[in-house]
């Protein structure tokens, strides 16, 4: 939300878009899903802002306060005047454009055109000119999912008003990725009147208290060598801090991390960030060497995290620091504080280290994540962990017309509904280098492959496979709205 600091945490990059993903771990966005793209025009369907008056609080019978939120449209493949309307939900980062990844390839193939809301709070969507925890108690998922029913009842009307025409009706569909892929699913459930159907991709749907699972499966990805030597470097770190904390810090040049868990969070961040995003060679072809020949691990773990994950991924230290996430001034680049509050108050996804045969510090444990939220947010802020999931109802959503995609390397999938059920098809796709949001963005997720490219991903069959389903259960859903003159059924 992944969708996400990675692991998601929310990366702080030069430049950003969000393709949302929790998920940080989604990367922390859930859990995020962020991507660094290139400044190339070609990464972007649009990158022109349109803007739209948004009620702050939808759930307010007199509070009728309103504010900016920022939008995109791409009309190039639209067959006018009827053709489908995609709405694409941006998450948690900043919302740059259109991405031109596979939703690209969906809109020519079905004349549609595509529209996209920046969530609120995030970019330049903020309602207030501050971020104090006060000024945060509208941002949730609950408003976001009334901010994008409002909106596409807007542009419906809007698009009707420049056809002369009355109460007509395109056929919507909506996409999104990691905890954007969760807003997807429960805009389906909560507003099936306005969609033909909803496309979670990586959709992280179940809130999640103590993830364990999440690191369960960085190790099953990993691999029986892999894992053995990422487990080695948590223990060698664990027993330096102990005796050699400021330079063991300043090795990983991160000695801004006074807090040792934000320091250990931030290392496993780096490992998770190989398969969830699709490179992990990166991460275990040097590790196991190194092994192998002998070599000091920490040290070899420490080039790979300044070399990739600060150096090629782009991540910033600062995004794990607890003085950082306290910071309230509106900073359109940087959405790390505002994560943090949706983790803290709505989703958890604590990726605490599981009782036994972890890969991450034991250190990161419940208490870390709820002295943070304490720390940067004050007393009482904690997940309803329980209330978001009877709301929603986790992997036991009751709708339809949804098709949920994971990839098999992704630690987010455990949070998604991987199994199908009647009208709530679930596909994992499988493959070495699958990861999150594989089947709208390929592999590696960064930087971005453009319409998608699966040539790069171990098994492009496997990808192609699942499109091919998802573009059956689009063209159907589709028809079957516009056999019944309605947005859906």
């Amino acid at each position: 939300m992944g969708m996400m600091r990675l692991s998601k945490c929310l990366v702080s990059l030069l430049f950003l878009v969000a393709l949302s993903g929790f998920t940080h771990g989604f990367v922390m966005s859930p859990h995020t899903l962020l991507n660094r793209l290139s400044q190339n025009s070609n990464y972007y369907l649009t990158t022109e802002e349109h803007w739209f008056d948004q009620t702050l609080d939808h759930y307010s019978p007199y509070d009728h306060r309103q504010f900016k939120q920022r939008y995109y449209e791409f009309l190039d493949n639209f067959q006018v005047p009827d053709g489908p309307i995609f709405l694409k939900i941006c998450g948690e980062s900043s919302c740059s454009g259109i991405s031109n990844d596979y939703l690209g390839v969906l809109a020519k193939k079905f004349g549609a055109a595509v529209v996209s809301l920046e969530h609120r709070y995030y970019g330049k969507s903020s309602p207030f000119k501050s971020h104090t925890t006060e000024n945060l108690k509208y941002l949730s998922s609950k408003q976001a999912l009334f901010d994008l029913a409002v909106f596409r009842q807007w542009y419906q009307e809007s698009l009707n008003l420049k056809r002369n025409k009355t109460g007509a009706e395109n056929s919507w569909f909506v996409f999104g990725i990691s905890y954007s892929g969760a807003l997807s699913a429960w805009f389906r459930l909560k507003f099936p009147h306005l969609t033909c159907g909803s496309l979670a991709s990586s959709g992280v749907v179940l809130a999640v208290y103590n993830y364990t699972d999440f690191d369960k499966q960085v190790g099953e990805s990993a691999g029986p060598e892999c894992k053995a030597v990422l487990q080695e470097i948590s223990e060698l770190v664990d027993r330096s801090l102990e005796s050699n904390r400021k330079e063991l810090k300043k090795q990983f040049g991160a000695a801004e991390l006074e807090i040792d868990g934000d320091f250990l969070y931030f290392l496993a961040d780096a490992a998770v960030i190989a398969f969830q995003y699709g490179n992990p060679d990166a991460l275990c072809t040097p590790l196991v060497e190194a092994k192998k020949a002998g070599e000091d691990l920490v040290a070899a773990y420490a080039k790979y995290v300044k070399d990739f994950y600060v150096g090629t991924f782009g991540v910033s230290v600062e995004t794990y620091n607890q003085n950082h996430l306290k910071n309230t001034a509106v900073n359109e680049g940087n959405s790390d504080r505002l994560w943090w509050f949706q983790v803290c108050t709505e989703v958890a996804y604590f990726q605490v280290a599981p009782s036994n045969d972890s890969i991450r510090s034991t250190k990161i444990n419940t208490k870390y994540h709820l002295d943070l939220c304490k720390n940067v947010f004050g007393e009482g802020i904690y997940p309803e962990v329980d209330m978001t999931n009877i709301y929603y109802g986790g992997t036991k959503i009751a709708g339809s017309k949804i098709v949920f995609t994971n990839g098999s390397q992704d630690p987010w999938r455990h949070a998604s509904k991987q199994t199908s059920s009647p009208d709530m098809p679930s596909y994992i796709i499988t493959c070495h280098n699958c990861g999150h949001g594989t089947d709208m963005r390929g592999c590696p997720q960064s930087p971005l492959s453009i319409e998608g490219n699966a040539e790069n991903c171990s098994a492009p069959d496997a990808v192609n496979k699942v499109r091919q389903k998802m573009i059956e259960h689009i063209d159907l859903w589709l028809s079957e709205c516009k056999g019944t003159g309605r947005s859906s059924l």
